[in-house]
């Protein structure tokens, strides 16, 4: 556990609350401490964006019960993002407003927050969308780490106009009304009482400055349809379903504002060795019954390499051995998982003379030795 502050301390709720008790002291907590209500205190902001945070890490169920189970993570560049493993993820001061319109709205209080998303706002309409790419990845890479290249079709800058959005020989102009600013101030009515708030200027959409003669290859939008290389480094341990968020690595935003993320969602194939049981590996391995009467060693395969595994002699067909710490490197602590190794009786379909009569002798030494039928022959 990291030196954060607990979720649940942030937002006032014991470790039991359900989720309509976390929305509402969430809610509760927004409010008092929403910048607009707050110009003259510097720490309203951090107290509202810490709240956000904590509830965006609460709100879902597997991503609360990855939280109580390993707490916060820093994992650099948001390796589960909100939803990986549970807090390891932070939000700034913008994130933390338009997720708290997202989960409540402008009807919810009132319309008196509506534009105080929008710095915020502006970003939210020109910034380019956030895009999701499906990773498919092989067990041992999954189990290692890797570096994969990809190549992402997406929104790119214009190169025409630098992604500006003006034609050549032209520039953007500053906006008449907000005169550069990108938002403009207005006062009206809340639930709060009579605010005066900064929102999105409606002329310019928030960029400070329009585009009066636009490009012609991308329209004056400052965005065209073209190819990235992303070169993606894949965290050792993660299983099929994991994600990591790639900031600013998603379309590119119109007229030079923010590129959106993407979403990078792994998929591990199946392997022809090995079946892979959370962090542990299962690896069947045939032996004669023979090899299980008298014992033996063998070789078994291992992401390592081969490792010599004794068999005792008396062992019975799908006896499981565990190898530890061969198996899966745990993602959100030290250590590995398990390799389980079963040892199955291989039983050859073709016999020589020979080896039948030997066979036939060893049934009739054994025939008083065999167990009754029963439930629980190998305990």
């Amino acid at each position: 556990m990291s030196n954060k502050r607990d979720y649940y301390e942030i937002l006032g709720v014991g470790r039991s609350a359900d989720n309509g008790e976390i929305k509402k002291a969430y809610r509760k907590l927004a409010i008092k401490f929403h910048p607009d209500k707050n110009p003259d205190d510097p720490s309203a902001g951090e107290k509202f964006r810490e709240a956000t945070q904590a509830y965006e890490g609460l709100k879902d169920s597997q991503k609360r019960t990855q939280y109580d189970q390993v707490g916060h993570m820093d994992q650099g560049a948001g390796f589960g993002g909100a939803g990986g493993y549970g807090g390891g993820f932070n939000v700034d001061l913008n994130d933390a407003l338009e997720s708290f319109l997202r989960n409540f709205g402008m009807g919810g209080m009132g319309g008196g927050f509506g534009d105080v998303f929008g710095g915020g706002g502006s970003a939210g309409r020109n910034r380019g969308r956030s895009l999701q790419l499906e990773l498919s990845i092989s067990l041992l890479e999954a189990a290692k780490g890797a570096k994969k290249t990809v190549k992402l079709n997406k929104q790119v800058p214009c190169t025409d106009c630098d992604g500006s959005g003006a034609a050549a020989g032209s520039h953007p102009v500053t906006c008449s009304q907000c005169r550069g600013q990108g938002r403009v101030r207005q006062v009206r009515q809340s639930l709060l009482g009579q605010m005066m708030t900064e929102g999105v200027c409606p002329q310019c959409q928030g960029q400070g400055s329009v585009v009066e003669n636009p490009c012609s290859s991308c329209r004056g939008s400052g965005t065209i349809r073209g190819e990235e290389t992303l070169t993606i480094k894949v965290p050792a341990g993660v299983s099929s379903g994991n994600y990591m968020e790639l900031k600013g690595k998603g379309d590119a935003g119109q007229a030079g504002a923010p590129a959106g993320d993407l979403r990078v969602v792994f998929e591990v194939q199946d392997d022809e060795l090995f079946q892979r049981h959370g962090d542990d590996l299962l690896i069947d391995v045939p032996l004669s019954p023979v090899d299980l009467m008298l014992g033996t060693k063998v070789q078994v395969p291992t992401l390592e390499g081969k490792v010599s595994l004794k068999v005792p002699a008396g062992t019975q067909s799908h006896k499981i051995f565990r190898m530890r710490n061969k198996g899966i490197p745990h993602v959100n602590r030290p250590g590995s998982g398990d390799q389980l190794v079963r040892v199955l009786a291989w039983t050859p379909d073709k016999l020589d003379k020979e080896m039948k009569k030997k066979l036939e002798e060893l049934r009739e030494a054994l025939a008083d030795r065999i167990p009754a039928p029963g439930r629980h022959l190998y305990d």
